[in-house]
């Protein structure tokens, strides 16, 4: 059988790992240039590859290729496997056969990997023999090839679950949806919603679906599908026979008649998002038959994901804020929420058809100055132009770092929070973070 892989990033060259100890004849080819670490594990297990060109010869002739999940689906060497009937899998369908192990998929536009990793961090701490991969870490081919791991925790972004024939978690969560990558889905965002719910389409009755019963795209969708996965939803503002809830500031959960209650104030993370994160979390922790006070004490000492409303430094009492992970109008919505003094916005970059609408009463309320850190700032200045006192245009993160002390008086907080990509100035979201972060310390 011949196995190849398009995209030599971290899912190619754990498929590849995969494909090799499995008996395959494997070949990796990639468009752009290959890290030289992961060259270096190519040659080492003797794995044949290409960089910079995909040879139609060496592509047309496989019996199963793994797409990583940033080549789009109407790139030209995609159609034509398409067109010859060669099956073309996501890194997650390719590897799942391959191990046994319990599978709890999570996605989301927002909070999936926050969800996730409280997930790993709840299972692990209570003695779990338990994975953490997909979209972040290591990847999960990778672990399935090296690993014996009883169950995994696995972040799914929407261009994963595109590949998806059979797979299936035994537990899924869908944190929420909002519009993203429409570029990706015609800029039909019927197509982006049905792409998540992929999630649960393999699911039977043996298994879960936890999901935001307060979003507004996944309750919509439940008028016109179903699935046979057991649900179990969570809520800020409704209170659940079956599911989680807030109420009197405690989180309550309630699954297959067991009962679990928590204080809001003891979890570790702040923010109305958070505690949704946190009831998506402890609803899987609750069906892993987690005990209660192992549950209690992880949530209270969870620290939090790198780049996600990250508390940088205090300078001459302004909090700066690192939230470089907020790629989407929604993270900002979530980030800018939660902001309780009088806030500096750092925003801007690759805009994926965002509308700044849904930012506006909260920029009213909190923000007294934004600086615009983009190639292109024109839609961010329509929008926000006559609602703040000051705006300012920059082009790089050192100059806004400055600009915003400059800004700021005693009580504010700076948030760098873009509600954009990162590729116009940035290499990605953790680089653009980290510049923040360096730029800080610098002041």
């Amino acid at each position: 059988m011949r196995l190849v892989i398009l995209g030599g990033g971290e899912s190619g060259i754990g498929t590849a790992i995969l494909g090799k100890k499995k008996g395959y004849d494997v070949f990796v080819s990639d468009f752009g240039k290959i890290k030289e670490n992961y060259k270096e594990v190519l040659i080492i297990n003797e794995i044949a590859w290409e960089e910079e060109k995909h040879t139609e010869d060496l592509i047309l002739n496989a019996d199963l290729v793994m797409k990583s999940p940033g080549i789009p689906d109407k790139s030209p060497v995609v159609k034509r496997l398409k067109e010859k009937g060669v099956p073309v899998l996501s890194e997650i369908e390719f590897a799942a056969p391959f191990t046994n192990a319990t599978i709890i998929g999570i996605t989301g536009s927002n909070g999936k990997t926050t969800t996730t990793m409280l997930t790993h961090h709840l299972l692990k701490s209570a003695g779990l023999n338990v994975g953490l991969g997909g979209n972040i870490g290591k990847s999960f081919a990778w672990q399935v090839a090296d690993n014996n791991y009883d169950s995994y925790v696995l972040e799914l972004s929407s261009f994963q679950l595109d590949g998806i024939v059979n797979f299936k978690p035994h537990i899924a969560i869908i944190t929420n949806i909002s519009p993203d990558h429409l570029d990706r889905y015609e800029y039909k965002y019927e197509n982006y919603i049905d792409s998540k719910f992929r999630i649960t389409k393999n699911q039977t009755e043996e298994d879960y679906l936890i999901y935001d019963a307060d979003d507004e795209a996944i309750t919509e969708w439940f008028k016109t599908h179903t699935t046979k996965a057991k649900l179990i939803p969570f809520s800020l503002t409704k209170i659940l026979s079956e599911g989680a809830y807030i109420k009197n500031n405690k989180m309550e959960i309630s699954i297959n008649q067991e009962e679990f209650t928590m204080d809001t104030e003891h979890i570790a993370l702040e923010g109305k998002h958070n505690m949704k994160n946190a009831m998506a979390a402890t609803s899987v922790a609750k069906l892993m038959q987690i005990r209660k006070s192992t549950i209690r004490e992880s949530l209270s000492n969870f620290q939090g994901v790198e780049h996600r409303l990250e508390k940088v430094l205090k300078i001459q009492n302004v909090q700066y804020i690192n939230d470089s992970k907020a790629t989407n109008v929604n993270a900002t919505f979530f980030a800018l929420d939660s902001m309780n003094t009088p806030t500096v916005w750092i925003v801007g970059g690759v805009d994926k058809g965002n509308d700044y609408n849904e930012l506006m009463s909260l920029v009213r309320e909190k923000v007294k100055a934004i600086i615009c850190l983009g190639v292109d700032n024109k839609k961010i200045i329509d929008a926000f132009g006559n609602v703040v006192d000051m705006m300012v245009e920059v082009d790089n993160m050192n100059d806004a770092v400055i600009m915003a002390q400059r800004l700021t008086e005693k009580g504010d907080t700076v948030l760098l929070s873009p509600a954009c990509a990162s590729f116009d100035l940035f290499e990605n979201y953790e680089d653009r973070g980290n510049q923040f972060k360096q730029a800080v310390k610098n002041l």
